[in-house]
């Protein structure tokens, strides 16, 4: 008789427990699909960044800075403007290099590392999921309002090359790109995007209906 109240007790008990556990767990996890679609509601942006890349066996950081511009689907252009001008921009399978005045045409599917790696930005400013995983292991923590991206490469030519990358944002915004690459170096850029221009600026500033040609008296 003891023996079997003792069994229900450990039953009880085991059942409030699971129960505790579930109702504390969260009802939901914010997950690629849902990041995807935050994101795919921004359709361009432009944004300012500063870089810093550190290189084993050197002291200090490289720094560089310039601006980012982004549209949906396949347009990234980044424009380094220190400590040298010259600018990456790529349109769907085309990536152009510019710097001095000379201009260098590739396409992108010749060179897989340098695919999956812009692959990992233009995949994520545009929301598309399916890209990322056709090249990345992906992990996302956080919430909407704070939320990181961790992908890791599945392709063995960038997996040799680059190690992981962490993207981070709020909402539909990216604030930070981070990679770390075989061999120790790591890059860390800082992402400041643009505030979009006001829709109703230009209504705002327009002179009112008959003002033009008044004349004081």
């Amino acid at each position: 008789m003891i023996s079997g109240s003792k069994m229900r007790l450990d039953r009880l008990c085991r059942v409030f427990l699971l129960a505790l556990a579930f109702c504390a767990a969260p009802a939901w996890a914010f997950d690629l699909p849902e990041l995807m679609g935050l994101l795919a509601k921004q359709k361009s942006g432009e944004a300012r960044f500063t870089e810093q890349r550190f290189v084993h066996g050197l002291e200090g950081p490289l720094d560089a800075s310039g601006t980012l511009s982004f549209d949906a689907p396949d347009k990234l252009v980044r424009r380094t403007l220190s400590p040298r001008i010259e600018t990456m921009a790529v349109d769907g399978n085309t990536l152009t290099l510019s710097r001095g005045g000379r201009n260098r045409t590739l396409a992108l599917d010749s060179m897989p590392e340098l695919l999956g790696l812009v692959e990992a930005m233009r995949g994520t400013l545009s929301g598309d999921g399916a890209t990322l995983q056709r090249y990345f292991k992906s992990a996302v923590t956080g919430a909407p309002a704070k939320w990181t991206l961790d992908l890791t490469p599945m392709d063995s030519r960038l997996a040799a090359q680059v190690r992981s990358i962490r993207i981070t944002g709020r909402a539909s915004d990216v604030l930070g790109l981070e990679m770390e690459f075989v061999g120790g170096d790591r890059s860390v850029m800082n992402i400041s995007p643009n505030a979009p221009a006001p829709a109703a600026a230009a209504s705002t500033n327009a002179a009112p209906s008959g003002a033009a040609g008044r004349t004081t008296p």
